[in-house]
């Protein structure tokens, strides 16, 4: 039996900001947007009880809270202390899989302690090395754990054995699956489904034949089932990085800040470890709400942002207005060796 923990920072790039300025604890702080016309980043618990959330236009922001203090991005500190993070991940394990900055894939099943108790330690020794807290979710698959990690917001953890999943997946809202947003959810109440055990008195067929593939994806995922391995970043004929929205992003101008971000990220791990590799492409990922998913590409030798958000845009539109969960860019690295061309999101 596989023991995976899902470890997401609470509120990642506020909470740096609120330790390493005290002036600004207790506030409503939005991160990023440096004018009205930008969008936030993320914003903390207190400017989210006010309705803010990542990817709101700031002039939204402030409509709602008026009070919001606005903090620049430092994608450069955000970026150093999710390294820290990640160094205290591998005293536990080699089987590491980051999702973003802020967090993380853990398989933990060859320890001989109980993953609720690794997770504890590792969040303790998170807490006293940086300051910072983390949430947990710990079970027998990814997609457990990653649901479970959200149950204790912020600074707790939740653990869900073999032997609850079924419970645990049957009370679940739909709208806590992946994938599931407003429209899709309307959509299945409209159906009389409120819950995972709703959906699954429909079935796999009727499910497919009313929502396509997703139908079929959504099927399983109400009954947990995930057999997908915990897949740390190994060296590879490619290098990306994703980010999965908490909320899903409506608007294109949305997903221009953490598409800078992540080309901040892949430019460091490029000059860091890969240095001697030629780039042969450049590539975005969308996955849209639907699960459906679409990628750009563009031949080129080096990261330049204005291809990245032509890039985007390109894959954007062929979503046809549907809001986005994922975006993901990286690179191909030229490989005269193989004439196959390696899948960069697998």
């Amino acid at each position: 039996m596989r023991k995976i923990i899902h470890i997401d920072m609470d509120c990642f790039y506020a909470a740096i900001e609120e330790r390493d300025d005290p002036a600004l604890r207790g506030k409503p702080i939005g991160v990023g947007g440096s004018s009205r016309r930008g969008v936030l980043t993320t914003a903390n618990y207190e400017a989210r009880k006010f309705g803010c959330r990542s990817a709101m236009p700031v002039f939204k922001a402030m409509e709602l809270c008026p009070q919001l203090t606005l903090v620049p991005v430092r994608f450069d500190v955000y970026r150093a202390e999710s390294s820290r993070i990640r160094s205290i991940f591998a005293r536990f394990t080699e089987l590491i899989e980051p999702l973003s900055l802020d967090e993380a894939y853990l398989d933990v099943s060859h320890l001989r302690s109980g993953a609720a108790a690794v997770a504890r330690e590792i969040r303790a020794q998170i807490r006293e090395e940086t300051g910072l807290t983390a949430s947990a979710g710990v079970s027998v698959n990814k997609l457990v754990a990653k649901i479970a990690s959200d149950w204790n917001k912020p600074d707790g953890q939740f653990e869900v054995t073999a032997e609850e999943v079924p419970a645990f997946m049957a009370a679940l809202p739909v709208g806590k699956l992946w994938g599931v947003g407003g429209k899709t959810r309307a959509r299945l109440a409209a159906l009389g489904i409120e819950t995972c055990a709703d959906l699954l008195r429909v079935g796999q067929i009727e499910l497919a034949r009313k929502f396509g593939r997703s139908g079929a994806e959504l099927w399983e995922l109400a009954q947990g089932i995930d057999e997908r391995a915990v897949t740390p970043h190994r060296i590879r004929k490619s290098l990306s990085s994703e980010m999965t929205f908490s909320e899903n992003i409506k608007l294109l101008p949305g997903l221009v800040p953490p598409l800078r971000g992540i080309i901040e990220g892949l430019a460091e791990d490029l000059a860091a470890r890969h240095s001697k590799r030629r780039i042969r492409s450049l590539v975005v990922k969308l996955k849209f709400a639907d699960f459906e998913r679409t990628t750009a590409e563009r031949a080129g030798d080096r990261l330049d942002a204005a291809v990245f958000e032509e890039l985007l845009a390109e894959a954007w539109k062929r979503g046809r207005g549907r809001a986005v969960r994922l975006l993901g860019a990286g690179v191909r690295f030229d490989d005269p060796n193989k004439n196959e061309q390696p899948d960069l999101f697998a």
